[in-house]
């Protein structure tokens, strides 16, 4: 699917980005000359030439060598780095976003729509009459669901909407936000799905704003509850999470479902 190569490619670029941003931090904290490696048969000599100055390194001054030898691999990997971030560079700069037209052809606009739809329909009726008969929703923040969905429904945010379109594109039957009644506390995971083949219940929590430390407590609170009550992180709860600067990707969701309601 177009939108899904987009989508990988934006998320690889930013995270080349990042790492050569580190690499960059770690060389300007080393000795800023070159390393130059001699051999004599057996022998090896270190030099280090600084401008147009070349000087020994002894034996005894490894450290020195090590620091210069780490100095050059890092340069090298920048180098290698940079090249794979032009390309992705030259990628995104000539893809539409707006011409992903096989995605185009699922909204609820198009007259396509209804005939593809038993395409991204699970196999099993059961799951199919469970997936779309009435459940309790959360009715709090209604104004807040401003992310349509490729199968017509309304998330939070676009992390979740990527959630969406994946488990809708593999035909996993879902539920967004219905209630789930743990002891006395009405829950509404983000999403809670039944596996294709053994109907089995998963729920799966988006975590978006994990660099605040408010948000982070909350979210290891809610965790802690979860397993409280049998419901267990990567057993029967599924999870992202997710910063300003580490956005959610639509690899990291299709892994996840391809491990737990393709593969298995």
């Amino acid at each position: 699917m177009i939108f899904t190569i987009y989508e990988r490619m934006l998320s690889e670029q930013q995270r080349l980005e990042k790492e050569i941003k580190a690499i960059q931090n770690q060389i300007s904290e080393l000795p800023d000359a070159k390393l130059i490696c001699t051999r004599n048969g057996s022998r090896t000599k270190w030099y280090q030439k600084d401008g147009k100055n070349k000087t020994y390194i002894s034996k005894k001054n490894r450290k020195l060598a090590e620091q210069l030898a780490i100095r050059k691999y890092l340069l090298l990997l920048a180098e290698d780095l940079l090249h794979e971030k032009k390309a992705i560079d030259f990628y995104l700069r000539h893809h539409d976003v707006k011409a992903n037209r096989a995605e185009q052809l699922l909204s609820d606009t198009s007259g396509y729509a209804e005939l593809l739809s038993t395409i991204f329909t699970p196999l099993s009726k059961e799951l199919f009459d469970w997936m779309n008969s009435p459940y309790v929703h959360n009715e709090k923040y209604p104004e807040q669901l401003i992310h349509k969905t490729i199968s017509g429904g309304f998330v939070r945010s676009k992390s979740e909407a990527i959630i969406a379109m994946m488990l809708h594109l593999k035909k996993i039957p879902f539920r967004y936000e219905c209630v789930l009644q743990l002891g006395n506390i009405d829950f509404f995971p983000d999403f809670t799905i039944r596996h294709p083949k053994t109907g089995k219940i998963y729920y799966w929590e988006h975590f978006g704003r994990m660099d605040d430390p408010d948000y982070c407590r909350k979210t290891f609170n809610k965790l802690q509850f979860y397993a409280s009550h049998q419901i267990i992180p990567s057993i029967q709860l599924l999870t992202t999470f997710e910063t300003k600067e580490n956005p959610l990707s639509s690899n990291t969701v299709e892994n996840i479902v391809e491990q737990y309601f393709i593969k298995s």
